[in-house]
């Protein structure tokens, strides 16, 4: 009989949520709820979005950074799984992309510092160009961007979010939420950032999708969705039409949740990473509109992912 390996598999959480608290209130946070991990957001921070959280200055990022970054995680007994700047990186401003090209590689440098491993991002979408044109594009962009990290010890990770809201008709905004723009992005060299929320509502089975790419899935986050087949007859499957403009992001039929408020099997998600060889870390993404909206609100969401993924994992 072969011998079971150990698991590795550590509970984290993106710091996203909490852009008004600084990294040592979040770290102090996780550490005392029990999280073994963050992944940390590096926006900018310029507010152009209220999700643009800035947890560490990688842009300008020193010695005396690096000091007071390794102290605080030694101190909360906490390690940093990846750092988060999702941006669209085919933007059809020039200027723009070039702009979020600049700073992933100063999150890609930070990474190096740190020995952080991952750098997650979006491949994103030029929305007035059609697919076929984009993924050429970033065929032409991506392999330098993964060149730049490969050379410094890190890997690119993509989620698999739609990013509907970047798209002015709610289409999908980032090219890699489907297996099959997996398989096209894994060749240009890099790897994913599972995520089973956007997978169930789009009519994928997130369960089915962990065998088949397995050695791809280096990183994943949690994060649950509402489905709402009522309003679904209204809509479709795509959304309002005639009311976009009021809210890009609201799909009028699904809202995302935490884990254990929505449709999301974590009892066998788990088991499925368990069994195919998942060592890394699990990282709760808080987006959900019920346990928003204030801090104290989103550490009791985040309380309620923890409580509902803890016993999952294996001691």
């Amino acid at each position: 009989m072969s011998e079971l390996k150990p698991s590795r598999i550590k509970l984290g959480m993106l710091t996203a949520c909490l852009p008004s608290w600084d990294l040592d209130k979040i770290a102090g946070y996780a550490a005392g709820r029990g999280y073994q991990a963050l992944e940390v957001a590096v926006w900018p921070g310029t507010g152009g979005r209220d999700f643009e959280a800035a947890h560490l200055p990688v842009a300008t990022f020193t010695g005396e950074d690096e000091e007071r970054t390794r102290a605080l995680l030694d101190r909360h007994g906490l390690e940093i799984s990846a750092l988060a700047y999702y941006e669209n990186h085919l933007h059809p401003d020039p200027e723009q992309r070039a702009a979020y090209g600049t700073h992933l590689k100063h999150a890609i440098d930070t990474a190096q510092r740190l020995g952080i491993p991952y750098v997650g991002t979006f491949i994103g979408r030029d929305w007035t160009k059609p697919v076929a044109e984009n993924l050429a594009e970033a065929e032409r962009i991506f392999p330098g961007y993964v060149e730049y990290a490969g050379e410094r010890g890190v890997k690119l990770i993509i989620e698999n979010c739609v990013m509907e809201g970047w798209h002015p008709d709610g289409y999908p905004g980032n090219l890699a939420y489907s297996p099959e723009l997996w398989e096209w992005m894994f060749d240009l060299g890099l790897y994913l950032n599972w995520d089973p929320s956007h997978l169930t509502w789009i009519g994928i089975d997130p369960v089915e999708t962990i065998a088949p790419y397995a050695d791809r899935i280096v990183h994943a986050q949690a994060k649950d969705v509402e489905l709402r087949p009522h309003d679904r007859q209204r809509y479709g499957h795509f959304g309002p039409a005639r009311d976009r403009t009021k809210n890009a992001w609201d799909m009028g039929w699904w809202r995302y949740r935490v884990p254990g408020r929505g449709q999301v099997d974590w009892g066998t998600v788990l088991d499925r990473l368990y069994e195919h060889g998942f060592t890394g870390t699990l990282s709760v993404e808080h987006e959900d509109p019920v346990w928003g909206g204030t801090p104290e609100k989103v550490v009791q969401g985040l309380d309620i992912a923890h409580s509902t993924l803890r016993p999952l994992i294996v001691a």
